[in-house]
């Protein structure tokens, strides 16, 4: 497999760990060096474009970005299971119940969480989701069929299940919609090129890149100032994240950056502030094996960012400069 397929997969793996512990870990990592279509396959879904339905079985721990169906038949008891999807950023994911064999008063349980979830961190955090989180969490064993298609909120989504008896499962269908309005997105590339927009709405949307990068935002539009310069903090907080009173909390329309090893934006450092529109470019390197570009909006204002992105090569981690924030994260590179 490609070194960079590889790199992909690594901070999902170590989160992995939680989950099962370090057996379960180096069994999907081996899974990951058998079977190159386990997460992201670029080559796979151009195969299936043409509408062919791709199906295959459903592992107790399990990462997929392809629409298809999915069965899960468990061979002994699989106590601690979760399949982690992700669609392109413009897209919502639904899954579809096609058969369901469990037993719920057993202590088997089947639950779809709308977003991610990893060592008791969320994506999208609770600040910038939607829903309170205990509506996040559908349970079969609860709403049965009456709730057979569950849609996510954003690009990612996920299933936790147990199943004790050998020969039990289920069958599960994932398609994709288009999202007009992408908020929060999780990349499945360690570089790209977005635009967040957020129209008169009271919300906040998180872009999370799991890779070490440079950020490049190139234009910044905030409708309650126009045709001013660029005002950049980089505030390097300390852990109490303690803000400044020049920084733009007290505005309601900023782009925030943010830096760290787990998944939850909420828990992430503030790394820079930007306040006013421009047009750049106002480039970054950021060290994390996490980086999230952050648009709060107040909803008075229709807001947009636009950026580019990319990973930071090894020489780069090694001798950083510029704008680099590095020593808030532990890299794993």
């Amino acid at each position: 497999m490609a070194p960079t397929f590889k790199l992909r997969c690594h901070f999902i793996l170590i989160c992995l760990m939680a989950l099962r512990g370090e057996s379960r870990y180096l069994e999907l990592r081996e899974a990951v060096d058998q079977d190159p279509f386990l997460l992201f396959s670029a080559n796979l879904k151009r195969e299936l474009a043409g509408g062919q339905l791709y199906r295959r079985a459903l592992r107790c721990l399990d990462m997929l970005s392809l629409q298809g169906q999915f069965t899960f038949t468990a061979d002994r008891p699989q106590l601690h299971c979760a399949a982690f999807f992700i669609a392109e950023p413009e897209e919502f994911i639904t899954i579809h119940y096609d058969l369901v064999s469990i037993d719920c008063e057993g202590g088997d349980f089947l639950k779809v969480f709308d977003g991610w979830i990893l060592k008791g961190e969320k994506f999208p955090s609770s600040q910038d989701h939607p829903l309170p989180t205990t509506e996040r969490y559908i349970d079969f064993c609860e709403s049965g069929l009456s709730r057979r298609s569950i849609r996510s909120s954003q690009n990612v989504a996920m299933v936790f299940f147990r199943v004790h008896e050998p020969g039990n499962g289920f069958t599960l269908t994932i398609k994709t919609d288009p999202n007009l309005f992408p908020c929060n997105v999780i990349s499945q590339t360690p570089n790209g090129r977005f635009t967040l927009v957020v129209p008169h709405q009271h919300r906040n949307c998180s872009f999370s890149i799991i890779y070490p990068v440079v950020i490049k935002i190139s234009d910044l539009t905030l409708g309650h100032l126009n045709g001013l310069q660029l005002k950049l903090h980089l505030t390097k907080y300390l852990i109490d994240r303690a803000k400044s009173s020049t920084g733009c909390g007290g505005i309601g329309d900023f782009v925030e950056l943010l830096g760290g090893t787990g998944l939850d934006p909420s828990k992430m450092t503030p790394l820079a502030d930007l306040c006013y529109p421009f047009r750049g470019p106002a480039q970054m390197k950021i060290g994390c094996d996490n980086t999230v570009v952050r648009l709060v909006s107040s909803g008075k204002h229709i807001n947009r960012v636009t950026f580019e992105y990319r990973q930071l090569e090894p020489y780069e981690m090694e001798n950083p400069s510029g704008n680099s924030i590095q020593e808030f994260c532990l890299s794993s590179l």
